[in-house]
């Protein structure tokens, strides 16, 4: 990545004007750092509005972080994005963090993804309440009705703006498009984006490979090595807020691939090993991770509650956290220095273009079961115009307009 340090006219007044080139905003132009108290209100409201999976959290972190307060360049938010794909843990949720600890430090990292995750944990805590009262789901379809267009916007316009940054080159385009065509094969995510790192690094530096004898070590994933976490197991099968711990402790620091893959985890331990929930019971946590705001983990928070109340909704939240605050911080050191070797520079544009293709991926999924009817097509569309139109439009009030035209159709149904 080229350092910019001195001020060009014409960049300046195309980045300030209409974002288009966030991602090549020189660092003079960038905001300074700042302070613990913003960093909560910003990510506290991000928190609140951020629905629709990772994929639209990070569309809305883009939106937000780059092109209304440019924080960051969109550069660097990739490169963070493409390291966070290559951790366990839940990907919004770790670049809330990393961007945190870019701007403030320890402190910043840890205000930063404790306000994101706070407002779905309360949420979620409540809902969990309301369930084991009336044991159902409180319905809320018509908010999901007019949200979820929104969404689809929201993440059109992200792979939009971050395609421009992550798509630079053919080596990058061809990895996009095969790891977006592969996805729909089923094929693990860390293997695709792992093979298109390591094939546009090839690619990128096979001319000169004579001329650089040092391979730079490649980030791996941290699954790949036996972890201790594993094997903590909950013998007894005892209720116990311990219990509930440990067992979203192991799932936080081994799973990949995001709230559908927690899926499959959280059935094999809560379910087939320990009988603590039904099938039932699991659909509607997972049901209520994804119909509300923030990160789908917050379903460990449901989980948490239906197995020991209070203590258990806790325990559940941070058990599944936790391992995010401790892999970030250790990982982030090591950003910046990926981009000075060319090896390690080229096998993280192929895993950022293999991130532009899988979020495409999510978005044609999302879209396929969202845009089911006139009304909703014509609520993504219009809600696409104004993000590109206007493109430091805050988007909550996006949703809250989504939201409020979903309870008007389904009022007058």
């Amino acid at each position: 990545m080229p350092e910019y340090t001195k001020k060009d006219p014409e960049l300046e007044s195309n980045s300030l004007l209409d974002g288009q080139v966030a991602d090549r905003v020189p660092e003079t132009q960038l905001s300074p750092k700042i302070g613990l108290w913003e960093l909560a209100i910003v990510f506290a409201k991000l928190g609140a509005i951020a629905f629709g999976g990772p994929a639209a959290h990070i569309a809305q972190i883009e939106l937000e972080i780059v092109q209304r307060r440019q924080w960051l360049s969109r550069e660097k938010l990739l490169d963070l994005l493409g390291v966070t794909s290559l951790i366990p843990g839940p990907n919004s949720t770790e670049l809330t963090i990393h961007i945190g600890l870019e701007q403030a430090g320890w402190q910043g990292a840890i205000v930063a993804g404790v306000c994101f995750i706070t407002p779905a944990m309360l949420l979620v805590w409540g809902l969990a309440i309301a369930y084991v009262e009336y044991q159902t789901i409180p319905a809320v379809g018509w908010l999901l009705y007019g949200v979820k267009p929104v969404i689809i916007a929201i993440i059109a316009q992200a792979l939009w703006k971050l395609g421009h940054s992550a798509l630079k080159n053919i080596p990058t385009w061809s990895a996009g498009i095969l790891v977006l065509a592969l996805y729909f094969l089923k094929i693990n995510e860390i293997v695709l984006m792992l093979g298109a790192g390591i094939i546009v690094s090839l690619v990128h530096n096979l001319t000169s490979f004579q001329k650089n004898k040092s391979l730079s070590i490649f980030l791996v994933p941290f699954s790949l090595f036996p972890s201790p976490l594993a094997s903590i197991a909950s013998e007894t099968h005892s209720k116990t807020w311990t219990a509930v711990f440990l067992s979203f402790l192991k799932i936080g620091s081994v799973l990949y691939g995001g709230g559908y893959v927690l899926l499959a985890f959280v059935q094999q331990e809560f379910v087939d090993r320990t009988h603590w929930l039904t099938s039932q019971q699991l659909l509607d946590a997972v049901a209520i991770g994804q119909f509300t705001p923030g990160p789908v983990f917050t379903t460990a928070t449901f989980i948490g509650y239906l197995v020991a109340g209070n203590l258990g909704a806790i325990a559940g939240t941070i058990g599944i956290f936790l391992p995010a605050f401790i892999l970030v911080p250790l990982i982030n050191p090591f950003v910046a220095r990926l981009r000075k070797s060319p090896w390690t520079a080229g096998f993280l544009d192929g895993v950022n273009a293999a991130s532009i293709g899988l979020m495409a991926a999510v978005a044609l999924e999302l879209g396929r079961g969202t845009l089911i009817d006139l009304w909703t097509i014509i609520v993504a569309i219009v809600s696409l115009l104004v993000l590109l139109k206007f493109p430091k439009v805050n988007s909550a009030w996006l949703v809250i307009a989504g939201a409020a035209i979903g309870w008007l159709i389904k009022f007058n149904q």
